[in-house]
């Protein structure tokens, strides 16, 4: 399911990124990675705050759709 399904609270853990090369590529960057545990740390009209890495990052609705969990 895509992140955008968790709900605030809810940790799991990154099974693939998905989209195109560059936008793969940019979420890497940000550390979503498969095998990486990520928590949502709030959801504002589909927009996430997830904590990755010990990194709190806010990412829009369509990146966030583009991460399965």
């Amino acid at each position: 399911m895509p992140l955008t399904m968790l709900n605030p609270g809810e940790e799991n853990t990154i099974k693939k990124v998905g989209g195109k090369e560059k936008t793969k590529r940019f979420l890497e960057n940000l550390g979503f990675v498969a095998g990486v545990t990520v928590t949502v740390v709030s959801v504002i009209e589909g927009n996430v705050i997830v904590n990755v890495k010990d990194t709190r990052i806010a990412i829009g609705k369509d990146m966030a759709n583009k991460i399965m969990v």
